[in-house]
């Protein structure tokens, strides 16, 4: 495969297996200036071949629409990828470990930076504390995120900066908030560009062709979220749609904001014990924290309707998402129900879902922006959710299947770095929910992680290969193709004629996840795997 091909180009892709339903027994694939122009048979492709720029010969691969990765924070993602990640840390000692060594290999970072602790997955369950942590930085200045990114723990030297007392423990609401701005603040321009573009470039290599960024003042700052959409549309790379959570709908729209939307904060999250719940913790004798309530929430979705622009709320705990749907059935009847759902207003993970909300998002309209690996790593019987709600609750977390036989439109991400980017497992990790009841078809679950995220921004032409859609798409070295059967068994045949539905991989826990080789934005290659 060449290393680029220019957007204005007319390339042929043959002899491999192309996902799309305008023919689910396509094997080859024309693009021309940006759009896909053809989809068909091999014996077809033949008469194509004189007339293009290129010819791309697939060698058996799958071709498939690009993933829209629904729910990221760009930079912190590059930051984690170029920085210290605690993710894999199997204990404290072992953290405090990575610290020590992170600290001694970084001498001249102004702020050391860190993320992905979880300590609910270590023995004794404790964080590290500040005298741990001043001792393994050597006093130095030390932001280390929570895996959920709603708390974090510092060294004294960081509390210095933000003006803090000296406050032990792990850090929440404003307190983390001021921290994390010192943090992120000590991050120079050329850091930052750093971090945007090593992000950018992974998603690239993933077969991601679009991400949401998530910013806002309490997240990011205005400047690093204006230079990351400056930077993905002066450079070769995934689109980037930006969703800034302010409840300043001007502001938004001046920063170029799709919506005035993404974590625009109604709670926190489960892990940290700010998710605003309607009943107590199990493991905490307290209901979390509620930032927004209902008639904030009306207020916002009115004026953002009002607006032209996207609303949307970061809503994880079940008395959270109740204020969601309140609000916005206020604001509907305010502006009005056609208006409200033409908006197609979103709420970001909507974990803790009853049928009643359930309900209310079918009425109006509202997309659940929501990320499957979230399940695959608290869910089931032994897992964070059941520790902090009990069995019962942690059962109803993340009922995908009832929000897709409800109507309601699904976009999966990542809400990375808090889970990486991980397409394929995000697919996976839907199709095999840890609670069975809330499981979907792979079919589903692939569609919402491409189609889904389009649509999620008001396009409902695109994510999808078939004449006149942007070429937005990668190729994967894969193995079998299945097609799932309706009672949702996964039967091994390829593209069965019986079907008339293109095959996806057999993503069946342990098999290998796909290998992207090539990714398209817009017909412009924007990664090609080395030595293809």
């Amino acid at each position: 495969m060449s290393e680029r091909t220019a957007e204005s180009q007319t390339v042929l892709l043959r002899r491999g297996e192309v996902h799309s339903p305008a023919d689910p027994f396509a094997t080859a694939m024309v693009v021309e200036r940006g759009q896909v122009a053809w989809v068909g048979s091999e014996g077809a492709a033949d008469a194509f071949a004189d007339g293009v720029d290129e010819v791309v010969d697939l060698d058996g691969a799958l071709v498939t629409p690009a993933f829209t990765d629904a729910h990221v924070h760009t930079t912190a993602t590059g930051l984690a990828l170029t920085g210290l990640d605690l993710s894999a840390a199997p204990s404290l000692e072992a953290a405090l470990d990575l610290v020590r060594d992170f600290a001694a290999a970084r001498p001249n970072d102004r702020v050391l930076l860190g993320h992905g602790w979880d300590s609910a997955r270590w023995p004794g369950g404790r964080p590290p504390t500040r005298a741990e942590l001043d001792a393994a930085t050597g006093g130095r200045p030390l932001y280390l995120s929570r895996i959920d990114v709603h708390s974090a723990v510092v060294t004294t030297a960081l509390l210095d900066l933000a003006s803090l007392g000296r406050v032990d423990g792990p850090l929440t609401a404003d307190a983390h908030h001021a921290v994390r701005a010192a943090a992120l603040g000590a991050v120079t321009p050329a850091q930052r560009v750093e971090a945007q573009r090593a992000a950018l470039a992974h998603a690239a290599a993933l077969g991601i062709g679009t991400l949401h960024e998530c910013g806002g003042p309490e997240i990011s700052s205005e400047d690093d979220f204006t230079g990351l959409l400056r930077l993905a549309a002066e450079e070769a790379g995934p689109r980037v749609v930006g969703y800034w959570a302010e409840q300043d709908v001007d502001r938004a729209r001046e920063l170029g904001a799709a919506g005035a939307a993404g974590d625009l904060f109604v709670d926190g999250a489960l892990g940290s014990h700010t998710a605003c719940l309607h009943q107590p913790y199990a493991d905490a004798e307290h209901t979390g924290l509620a930032y927004l309530d209902a008639v904030a929430v009306a207020a916002h979705v009115a004026a953002c309707t009002e607006a032209g622009l996207q609303a949307g709320f970061h809503a994880i705990g079940d008395a959270a998402v109740r204020a969601v749907v309140e609000g916005v059935r206020a604001a509907a009847e305010k502006v009005g129900l056609a208006r409200v759902r033409a908006a197609r207003h979103r709420v970001e993970h909507a974990e803790m879902l009853t049928p009643e909300t359930i309900a209310a998002f079918a009425e109006f309209g509202l997309t659940a922006s929501v990320q499957p690996a979230f399940d695959a790593l608290w869910g089931g019987e032994d897992g964070m959710y059941t520790a902090r709600l009990g069995a019962e609750r942690a059962r109803t977390l993340n009922p995908f299947a009832a929000l897709l036989r409800a109507g309601v439109p699904l976009a999966f991400g990542s809400d990375s770095p808090v889970t990486p980017l991980d397409p394929w497992g995000t697919v996976r990790a839907a199709a095999f929910h840890r609670t069975p009841e809330h499981r979907v078809s792979v079919r589903a679950a692939f569609t919402a992680h491409t189609r889904g995220g389009w649509r999620a921004i008001g396009r409902d032409d695109a994510g999808i290969l078939v004449p006149g859609a942007p070429a937005d798409y990668a190729v994967w070295r894969t193995d079998e193709l299945v097609v799932q059967a309706p009672d949702d068994r996964v039967a091994r045949w390829s593209t069965d004629p019986r079907s008339g539905t293109p095959g996806l991989p057999d993503l069946t826990p342990g098999r290998d996840l796909p290998v992207c080789l090539r990714t398209v934005v817009g017909g412009r290659t924007i990664f090609v795997r080395p030595g293809e």
